[in-house]
């Protein structure tokens, strides 16, 4: 008798209990009363172990596997063993990428055809994954599958990011996994990581001097986690999305692992690109006539750095280089477990070495803070102050990214980097796919066109599941992806992928049948720059046999190019993409962008135990007057802690007491750190602590006065001549009571920096609502605030 896992159908999810229609006896001891025994599900016989991996902002050259300058031994142990695929493509951009991985559709059918931070009200670009287009891992589940993502989540609206939720597009939410740890966002302090286990902020297992990293933490996690889902449940499959948070800035890698590669790239980035070409070349992994792209005049040449300069951008990509290869090691140590657990034969390993090309971030020039660049102050960083802490890359101490002309690098042999979609260099990553029980291919080369979409459908083709129909009663829209499985075994087999788009920031292409056409419309490093109109835009056009994109054939073949724009219009018709949408600093503001936002108006009220509050789920306090009140009972023997921090070591503002007085700290960018502090200590009892900051005006980032009250009284006074315009911290988030992530002010850490009394609750006005006369808030006034929000 076939067992209910092999019966089961398998198109409808969960899958529905069938009534038991058999006899039943008054007397359980009667020897007719009969019941089948309760079967746990399981997925059909023979569905692999899944282990899906996905490196950030890594090109197609980062590693040694595919001609790079870091020693990837995993990566290049896996692809002996198995099948390296050349021509797989992302989305040029993280999160679109991830969603489309996780849902096997395209990044605008799943509304993320940009970031979560810069979602609008448009269907393509709403952040919101539609309810008709169930995740991969939640078909998993459903079917019998053990499931975990381990490391970074990008995939969240953004302002479904608080500890209130709602929890639909969170991992273990709506996602599909039955455990997450790790962070939420494009980034985190790899060292002090904004960590989550399921829907809760954790604190790391240590600290930064007792040796965390962020990257080691998710592969021990994952090790354990493979080790218990095989001790208690050693019949059921899993899947394992594991995503370290390399290599994504900052650059963040024990100086042990950098140091590996001192002297090589003193040659700069030119010869760089050379040797790696040659290195391509001799792997197979590009074929013998491929021709190398030609550098972009928006990149200089290595020959035209400032002398004074190349030692500091050498460091850059020594630091890059070892955070690579220490990411591969992560990554090797948890395929080690499967060896260990003896199972790696019975796991179909993907691992895909980037979710966009290399990043630009830096700049032309790199950055020691990478939020100088966020915030538009790069110029801050001249060559002296850069030279003064290059010993600090890398470290704890650091925000750090490497310069443009070493992400161009490391796309060889492409043109351009991430965000532009319209070129291989933002798109095309080398993804190493191993699975002895599924194939005897060793060391063999894929050519097949694929995307990340694909992988949805090749990991259920693997496991015998079938797409399903119906998903919690809502008719499931089809994986717009494509089995790999074919190519497997066979490498001739036939092209399955006819036509792809491509669409990022307005930076646009298509695939198909071998063509492409495309346009860079934006260069992502060049933020002041006016974008042209969209007709305005210039097309391109590459003949299938041009591996590179080298010999642009628009002017010889306008026909060509034109049937190709046209079929652009009808696959973004017919996947969301439209409207093109090239807005840059207006998709910031959600009343711009038409996303919702959780705090309106001028006024909001926090309370204690709030913590781990994303800046965009906080009133913008920058670039206008504001105030921040609190109400505190202070024991006998007084006052001591923090009140409320927002931000981290890189950049934020702090209230604390210190001695017993009001303090408040402001910390731009870790470069210019101001500390006022009053002149008496706030008595026991309950009292009101008010800070006052008159902005100066006149434009973003200007300075401001800043004044101290307790009960109403002034206590101190001082100013900050410079502030921050647009970002505090990407990972440190806003915290009552206390400091975490990392810390605001030297005068205390992240353990001591809890408040000792009892916070009642903290009141943030912005503009008019900061000018209060009396300088205290009443219960009445507090009231108003509070049904305001209703």
């Amino acid at each position: 008798m076939k067992s209910k896992s092999e019966t089961a159908s398998r198109t409808v999810l969960p899958i529905p209990d069938r009534p038991f229609t058999g006899p039943i006896m008054y007397d359980a001891k009667d020897p007719n009363s009969k019941f089948p025994p309760i079967e746990p599900l399981r997925p059909p016989k023979g569905a692999p172990n899944v282990l899906l991996i996905l490196l950030d902002d890594a090109g197609f050259a980062a590693m040694n596997t595919f001609g790079g300058p870091s020693a990837t031994p995993n990566a290049d142990r896996l692809a002996a063993g198995g099948l390296t695929y050349n021509r797989f493509h992302v989305c040029a951009l993280c999160a679109p990428t991830r969603q489309a991985l996780l849902t096997g559709r395209n990044h605008h059918s799943v509304g993320m055809g940009n970031i979560t931070e810069t979602a609008t009200s448009a269907p393509g670009m709403s952040g919101i994954r539609p309810k008709n287009m169930a995740p991969l891992a939640q078909i998993l589940k459903l079917n019998g599958y053990s499931t975990a993502q381990i490391g970074k989540c990008h995939e969240v609206p953004v302002w479904e990011t608080s500890e209130m939720g709602p929890f639909d597009g969170w991992p273990t939410g709506g996602g599909g996994f039955e455990h997450f740890y790790g962070f939420f966002g494009a980034e985190t302090d790899y060292y002090r990581p904004d960590l989550y286990k399921g829907t809760t902020p954790i604190e790391p297992p240590k600290t930064p001097e007792e040796g965390y990293i962020f990257d080691a933490d998710i592969a021990d996690h994952a090790i354990e986690w493979m080790q218990q889902q095989k001790a208690l449940m050693p019949d059921k499959p899993f899947f394992i999305y594991f995503a370290p948070g390399g290599t994504h800035a900052p650059h963040a890698v024990p100086a042990e692992w950098s140091d590996k590669y001192k002297g090589k790239f003193d040659h700069g980035w030119e010869k760089l690109r050379e040797e790696i070409f040659a290195r391509q070349k001799k792997l197979g992994v590009i074929p013998a006539d491929a021709e190398l792209t030609e550098r972009p005049k928006e990149i200089p040449s290595w020959e035209s750095v400032p002398d004074n300069m190349k030692p500091i951008l050498a460091r850059q990509m020594e630091v890059y280089a070892g955070y690579m290869e220490h990411t591969d090691y992560q990554v090797g140590r948890v395929v080690a477990e499967l060896e260990n657990l003896k199972i790696i034969d019975d796991t179909l390993i993907i691992y895909i070495t980037g979710d966009n090309g290399a990043c630009v971030g830096g700049g032309l020039n790199g950055t020691y803070n990478w939020m100088l660049m966020v915030n538009g102050a790069a110029a801050v960083e001249t060559p002296e102050f850069m030279a003064s802490r290059i010993d600090l890359f890398g470290t704890p101490d650091a925000m750090n990214h490497y310069a443009v002309g070493w992400a161009h690098a490391m796309d060889t042999p492409y043109q351009w980097t991430k965000m532009v979609a319209s070129h291989w260099g933002g798109t095309r990553n080398g993804t190493i796919i191993h699975w002895p029980n599924g194939f005897k291919g060793k060391g063999e080369i894929r050519s097949q066109f694929s995307h990340v979409i694909d992988i949805a459908s090749t990991v259920l083709d693997a496991a015998g599941i079938p797409e399903p129909d119906f998903v919690n009663g809502i008719q499931q829209a089809p994986l717009q992806g494509h089995s790999m499985i074919p190519t497997f075994t066979d490498p001739g087999a036939p092209e399955f992928r006819d036509t792809q788009y491509f669409e990022i920031f307005a930076n646009r292409g298509i695939y198909h049948q071998g063509w492409t056409a495309c346009t860079k419309h934006l260069t992502p490093w060049l933020t002041m720059v006016k974008a042209p109109e969209l007709d305005d835009d210039v097309w391109e056009l590459y003949a299938p046999d041009d591996w590179t994109q080298s010999h642009n054939l628009a002017k010889e073949m306008p026909e060509k190019l034109r049937e190709l724009q046209r079929l652009f219009l009808i696959e973004a018709v017919r996947y969301n993409v439209l409207p093109i949408d090239d807005r840059k600093t207006e998709r910031f503001n959600p009343e711009i962008a038409g996303r919702p936002e959780l705090i309106r108006g001028n006024t909001q009220l926090l309370y204690s135990g709030m913590r781990g509050l994303p800046e965009n789920i906080v009133l913008n306090i920058k670039n206008k007057s504001h105030a921040v009140t609190a109400r505190v009972v202070v024991p006998k023997g007084g006052a001591k802690g923090v009140i409320i921090a927002q931000g981290g070591m890189f950049g934020g503002w702090s209230i604390y007491v210190e001695d017993g007085c009001p303090t408040y700290y402001y910390n731009l960018f870790g470069i210019e750190r101001t500390k006022i502090k009053g002149k008496t200590p706030i008595p026991a009892g309950q009292h009101q602590v008010r800070m006052e900051f008159t902005y100066d005006g006149g434009g973003m980032a200007k300075g401001g006065t800043i004044t101290l009250y307790v009960d109403g009284e002034k206590n101190g006074n001082g100013r900050i001549e410079r502030s921050t315009a647009v970002l505090f911290s990407l990972d440190d988030k806003t915290n009552v009571g206390c400091d975490r992530g990392t810390p605001i002010s030297d005068d205390y850490t992240c353990a001591t920096s809890n408040f000792n009394g009892k916070i009642e609750w903290i009141r943030i006005d912005l503009g008019e609502d900061a000018k209060n006369p009396a300088h205290q808030i009443s219960a009445e006034q507090r009231y108003e605030v509070a049904m305001a929000h209703q």
